[in-house]
């Protein structure tokens, strides 16, 4: 028997915000304490919680690391399956600042790898700090053309290219064309999960160095 995606997730978008508050209060942690083990402020967390700010790539790396989870465990459905399909309308997002993820499949037990359209608005980068986190990324570029930068070796991707690494090493990416620049991600979690242990700054920048206006996305 066939399942549509609507059976299979239960909302085209995820309340991550939701989800944020479920975990830190499944492990009885306070908002200071999750700001202390995150570095993100108690305001911002608590907007994000009530839905009133969307979290950005890297608050997301740095509350899935705070709670000891993967960033797929953010966007999570409570249910899990054996076979997870989903229909583009109904893949799980979250928008911030120029930078849209989007799941392109979360519910397997024990789930490693984790697989993200990610969609990059022009002028937006993250260049602040660098990522690493444990774990195997590869990059496909869709979409455009970026440069993306791993331990200091700058590689210029255009659509078609791609690039696996060892996620420990220092990267972030940088958009510095006009057009919007769409990338496959796909993380591969090793160890205790955990995803960030340093990352970029909280919110990705245009051009200008000024944060893009958040828009909800649509599901």
């Amino acid at each position: 028997m066939i399942k549509g995606s609507k059976e299979m997730i239960a909302e085209s978008v995820v309340n991550v915000g939701q989800r944020i508050r479920s975990l830190r209060e499944g492990q009885n942690l306070s908002l200071r304490a999750l700001s202390e083990r995150s570095g993100l402020s108690i305001n911002a967390i608590s907007q994000i919680e009530r839905g009133e700010n969307s979290p950005t790539v890297s608050s997301l790396h740095l509350l899935a690391s705070a709670l000891g989870v993967s960033i797929a465990d953010l966007f999570k459905d409570r249910r899990q399956q054996a076979v997870v399909f989903i229909r583009p309308e109904d893949r799980l997002r979250s928008q911030s600042r120029g930078v849209n993820m989007e799941s392109l499949g979360i519910g397997l037990p024990n789930q490693q790898l984790e697989p993200f359209i990610v969609t990059i608005a022009p002028g937006v980068d993250n260049t602040d700090q660098p990522i690493t986190h444990n774990g195997e990324e590869l990059v496909y570029c869709v979409q455009g053309e970026i440069d993306y930068v791993v331990g200091g070796d700058i590689f210029m991707m255009k659509a078609g290219d791609s690039l696996i690494f060892d996620a420990t090493q220092p990267h972030y990416f940088r958009n510095r064309s006009t057009s919007t620049v769409q990338l496959l991600m796909v993380f591969l979690a090793s160890g205790n999960r955990h995803l960030a242990h340093r990352l970029h700054t909280e919110m990705s920048r245009d051009g200008r160095g000024e944060p893009q206006p958040i828009k909800p996305a649509s599901g």
